[in-house]
């Protein structure tokens, strides 16, 4: 057995005896107040970056790209997992979470720019987001290098996921939806790992959101407008 594997099973040790019992009131259901749909990037630390230490608050997806589609028989749709609390837990509340250096947006801009060689499943992966993100990097402004590139492009593609949500009629209308980004590269402040709102419900404008929003306005930014 490897010691890494030994220390992460020490790690949840730790972990079960501080959780024995804040399971006692969902071990049979859950209603959680909120999706997240973030990048599976190991940097993003999911329910850490929301400080959540409650089971059963938050139903946390991640996949590289912070995708909310999947491909079915039927054509594209939201993606199951997303759908889920939304369809039968009554969760009012979808966040997508995209980031700063996303991984998955510089493979997608690489492909669209240069083309790439990926196995089959890293592929798929990027074939959902290359339609996506297609008019994004033919829009991008030619004065941005490429890491001022990737980061508009992290937004972009959240104002996508989170359009792709608010149109689908699997989604109810009252679900509210909201894009943000989360920063670890010193791209919107100094406070790595701070979360910045860049959308609300298709909302994109920032003195309109910062207008609607007085209560969060330090926190809504955006690094591009298009």
């Amino acid at each position: 057995m490897s010691e890494l594997l030994r220390d992460l099973l020490a790690a949840n040790a730790t972990h079960a005896d501080e959780y024995r019992d804040r399971f006692d009131d969902v071990q049979e259901s859950q209603a959680p107040d909120a999706v997240t749909i973030c990048c599976s990037d190991s940097r993003v630390l999911q329910d850490q970056i929301w400080g959540n230490e409650e089971p059963g608050r938050l139903f946390t997806c991640g996949n590289i790209g912070n995708r909310v589609v999947q491909r079915t028989a039927a054509g594209t749709a939201v993606s199951g997992d997303v759908l889920y609390p939304i369809e039968h837990t009554g969760t009012e509340l979808a966040i997508v979470v995209g980031h700063t250096g996303c991984g998955a947006v510089t493979a997608t801009y690489d492909d669209l720019t240069d083309g790439l060689d990926e196995p089959a499943g890293i592929e798929h992966c990027i074939g959902l987001l290359k339609d996506t993100l297609a008019p994004g990097v033919a829009a991008l402004p030619t004065d941005v290098g490429r890491a001022s590139a990737i980061n508009r492009l992290v937004e972009y593609n959240v104002d996508r996921q989170v359009e792709f949500l608010r149109e689908s009629d699997d989604v109810p209308d009252d679900v509210a939806v909201v894009g943000v980004v989360y920063d670890f590269q010193d791209v919107y402040s100094e406070r790595r790992g701070e979360v910045q709102v860049i959308n609300v419900d298709g909302e994109t404008d920032v003195p309109a959101l910062r207008e609607a929003n007085p209560e969060i306005k330090d926190r809504i930014s955006r690094l591009w407008t298009y």
